[in-house]
């Protein structure tokens, strides 16, 4: 599906962003890219839509070379939700900003009008269409641009740090609706995000530091790798926390059933 090959990037002399960073993502898979500020992760998911070129290497899409040609086509291909939902917005209310992009693929009006109330339906903002996009909370914001994305009918969906300016309330919403698109809209997606809570529900993990891959893998095998993950400044979720805390105490790791029960826990939560 997607393939990121030997691609090195820097923004000028003294800020380089990715130093021959190779990855590939299947068809359906939900990846997620984790790693600190400035760690190249961001940097990634402009690569992936053409937004800048790669200074060294290549980025290819079903064998398709990304490039100047195919840039469009490839766009057609992904749909973007960023950090900050207001850098998305250019209607001056919910119904017509999903219209803008549908307008712009160049759909029917009574086909628009049909997927603008399929999809809001479906990520439960119908009843916002004539709001002021200010007037929406964060979560709301990002489901806008879900539905949005969703009425395309993208093959491939990015999360550039979606849900880092939610509250609680927010991030559980957006969390639930990522699952959604992975599982019952069978799209490929792709987390970049610093939220290992969020990272670990993907089926894979790619931990970025310094501007390297510096491992990949299942979430239930990067999260083993503690000293790993905090040096490069990430946290690990409390229930990994508390496995791995009782993995060091001699007697609670001898007690199999508790130790199995703390890893199903981590797993569920």
């Amino acid at each position: 599906m997607i393939d990121v090959k030997d691609v090195s990037f820097k923004y000028n002399e003294h800020d380089v962003a990715l130093k021959n960073v190779s990855f590939h993502v299947d068809k359906d898979e939900w990846v997620s890219i984790i790693g600190h500020n400035g760690s190249g992760k961001s940097t990634i998911a402009k690569l992936l839509i053409g937004l800048i070129t790669p200074n060294s290497g290549e980025v290819y899409f079903d064998d398709k070379k990304l490039d100047e040609k195919t840039v469009n086509e490839v766009r057609s291909r992904i749909g973007i939700v960023f950090q900050n939902p207001d850098n998305q917005f250019v209607g001056y209310n919910v119904k017509y900003d999903i219209a803008f992009g549908l307008e712009n693929h160049n759909v029917e009006r009574q086909e628009m009008i049909r997927l603008i109330d399929e999809y809001t339906k479906k990520v439960d903002m119908n009843d916002y269409l004539e709001r002021e996009p200010e007037s929406l909370s964060g979560g709301q914001k990002q489901r806008v641009a879900i539905a949005g994305i969703l009425a395309l009918d993208v093959d491939v969906v990015i999360l550039d740090e979606a849900t880092s300016m939610l509250d609680p309330e927010g991030v559980v919403e957006i969390s639930k609706l990522i699952k959604e698109l992975h599982t019952k809209y069978h799209k490929t997606v792709i987390t970049i995000t610093h939220d290992l809570n969020l990272a670990k529900e993907s089926d894979r993990i790619i931990v970025m530091k310094d501007g390297n891959v510096i491992t990949e893998g299942k979430p239930m095998d990067i999260f083993k790798e503690r000293e790993l993950l905090l040096s490069s400044n990430l946290d690990m979720p409390f229930s990994q926390k508390a496995y791995y805390l009782a993995s060091k105490d001699e007697k609670l790791n001898n007690n199999k059933e508790l130790m199995d029960a703390l890893w199903e826990y981590h797993f569920k939560m």
